[in-house]
């Protein structure tokens, strides 16, 4: 009978070691945005296949939208603050003091305080002589209390930008303009009839 409890509280001592030790190691929401700055590029085989543009534009996207809540949930002059601005910057191609003034004004008057992206399909839009990337998406605000703030259909203008490393062409990803409007047609591209 001895031996039987014996082994009973040894089995349940190395059950216990072994749950201690069954740690997951995942990753918070806060550290994944933290490390989010624009920095991964993409083979060129990977940028051969619509669906993948699709992910990643999406993935884009989403990362922007969560470090702008993030930066607008602060006081916007903190080191931090600094330090989630230019993440965010590192997301466009050529930012300015515009950049982001459409996008903060939306989210700041709904007072949002999370984002969820859906429905994003990429598309080549054709202006003149020049071949337009554009992402048209989805977006659904969130306020303080996770409630629904409603759905909005945005778009925004990216470009794959080729960055050859040691030896392979590769693709950098950048925003052009976020939450803009597509390009107008040139009437006279087109002809006038009478």
């Amino acid at each position: 009978m001895k031996r039987i409890s014996n082994f009973l509280i040894a089995l349940l001592l190395l059950i216990a070691f072994v749950s201690c030790n069954n740690k997951k190691n995942e990753v918070s929401d806060l550290d994944k945005l933290r490390n989010s700055n624009n920095t991964k590029t993409y083979p060129a085989v990977q940028m051969d296949s619509m669906q993948a543009i699709n992910s990643i534009t999406k993935q884009k996207v989403q990362e922007l939208l969560d470090l702008s809540t993030l930066y607008l949930s602060g006081k916007r002059n903190t080191e931090i603050d600094t330090v989630i601005y230019s993440q965010m910057e590192s997301y466009f191609h050529k930012p300015d003091s515009l950049t982001f003034r459409k996008l903060f004004k939306e989210l700041d008057s709904l007072k949002v305080k999370t984002v969820k992206v859906n429905n994003l399909q990429v598309h080549k839009d054709y202006y003149k002589k020049d071949t337009l990337d554009y992402a048209e998406f989805n977006v659904e605000y969130f306020d303080d209390k996770n409630r629904s703030l409603g759905v909005f259909e945005k778009n925004a203008r990216y470009t794959l930008i080729s960055k050859p490393i040691k030896f392979k062409k590769e693709f950098k990803f950048y925003f052009l303009n976020f939450y803009s409007s597509p390009a107008k047609k040139d009437s006279t591209s087109v002809g006038v009839t009478k």
